[in-house]
Formats: C-alpha cells, sequence, structure tokens
C-alpha cells in the first residue's frame, strides 16, 4: 500500500491590507492636525468675593466699554483695531518691558473685545494679566 501524505497548504497571513490601511490612516491624521503655535496667557482672576485689591502702581489699565471701545490708563483709543491697542500699550510701557496688566470690561462687553485686548497684551510679550470684578450687592 502506497499511502501518499494528503499535502498541506501553508497557512500565512496577507499584512498587505493592513499595511495599507496603517498607511491611510497615518496620512489621514497628518493631513486632519493643525500644527499652528497656540499663544497661552498666564490670567489671574481675582474673585468676586475677595476683598477688593489695590490696583498695582505703574499697571497698564484697559478699559473696554459695553460697546467695545478702549481705554488704556484714561485715554480712548479711536478705533477698536488691534494694532491701535498695541501702540497704545508701547506707549504707556515707555521702557519697561513688563508690567501688569489690569482689564475692566463692562458686563455688556463682547466677548471678542476682551480676547482682543489680552491678546494684544500678549502679543507684546505681558504675562501678568488680571480681570476686574466687583462684589455682589446682595448677600450670599
Amino acid at each position: 500500500m502506497n499511502f501518499r501524505r494528503q499535502s498541506k497548504e501553508e497557512v500565512s497571513v496577507n499584512l498587505t491590507p493592513l499595511i495599507d490601511i496603517v498607511f491611510l490612516l497615518l496620512i489621514f491624521f497628518m493631513v486632519s492636525t493643525t500644527f499652528t503655535k497656540e499663544n497661552h496667557l498666564n490670567i489671574s482672576l481675582p474673585e468676586a468675593s475677595a476683598e477688593a485689591s489695590e490696583t498695582p502702581p505703574q499697571a497698564v489699565d484697559i478699559v473696554i466699554s459695553a460697546d467695545g471701545e478702549y481705554s488704556v490708563n484714561g485715554q480712548v483709543l479711536v478705533n477698536t483695531q488691534v494694532d491701535t491697542l498695541k501702540r497704545a500699550i508701547t506707549k504707556v510701557l515707555e521702557d519697561r518691558e513688563l508690567a501688569p496688566v489690569v482689564i475692566s470690561a463692562d458686563a455688556r462687553t463682547s466677548h471678542e473685545s476682551v480676547v482682543r485686548a489680552m491678546d494684544a497684551a500678549g502679543q507684546l510679550g505681558l504675562i501678568n494679566l488680571s480681570i476686574t470684578t466687583r462684589q455682589p450687592s446682595g448677600n450670599n
């Protein structure tokens, strides 16, 4: 008797589709990722229930009205452009490189106006920002 062995097919896993999927995912994530530099500002927010603190001497005081108009240390700006705000802050700073910035905004001021003021200060390298608040008139 002549017994022949049955030939077993070699078991293998085809990795080509897996590699194709991995490359497609890699390309997708590379294309969808943004590579912009985020500006991070350090902001110290005072608590509304705390005692009112004195404004530090030689601070840059930015006041924003409900209409979005800016005033830097009491000088009203001619427009609401970021460049105008940066020039006004630079003029107030004179030769100082760092100074605390106090932003006082009306309760009805748009968020965009406040962020624009914060961005202008950040672009000038000012990192010590604070936003003023007032204590609530009612009891807690």
